[in-house]
């Protein structure tokens, strides 16, 4: 079965920070791009954040460079995203996101919620 398994959301005060965790089973991890996207309330959800499968080349949407990193580690089929510096806009459920390089053939994860406070 596939799954892409998000967590690491929370509360947090602006200026904070927050790790979030996605988990992948049930597919070749290395094959495939993985990003997360976000939906805050009564917005459209906007992708935030890919790591490339080929060579973990990294994309980040405007409003987040220079505060979010995303790393992947391979052998644990884990993508992390580190946000640093949060903002009350950054407020927003975030969604793990899997696409196979080849095909576009995608899924998501269920999202984690990411509360900032200001």
């Amino acid at each position: 079965e596939v799954q892409l398994q998000a967590s690491g959301g929370g509360l947090v005060q602006a200026g904070g920070s927050l790790r979030l965790s996605c988990a992948a089973s049930g597919f070749s991890f290395d094959d495939h791009h993985i990003g997360w996207f976000r939906q805050a309330p009564g917005k459209e959800r906007e992708g935030v954040s890919c790591i490339s499968s080929d060579d973990g080349t990294t994309y980040y949407v405007d409003s987040v460079k220079g505060r979010f990193t995303i790393s992947r580690d391979i052998p644990r089929s884990t993508v992390t995203l580190q946000m640093n510096s949060l903002k009350a806009e950054d407020t927003a459920v975030y969604y793990c996101h899997a696409e196979y390089w080849m095909t576009g053939v995608d899924f998501w994860g269920q999202g984690t919620l990411v509360t900032v406070s200001s």
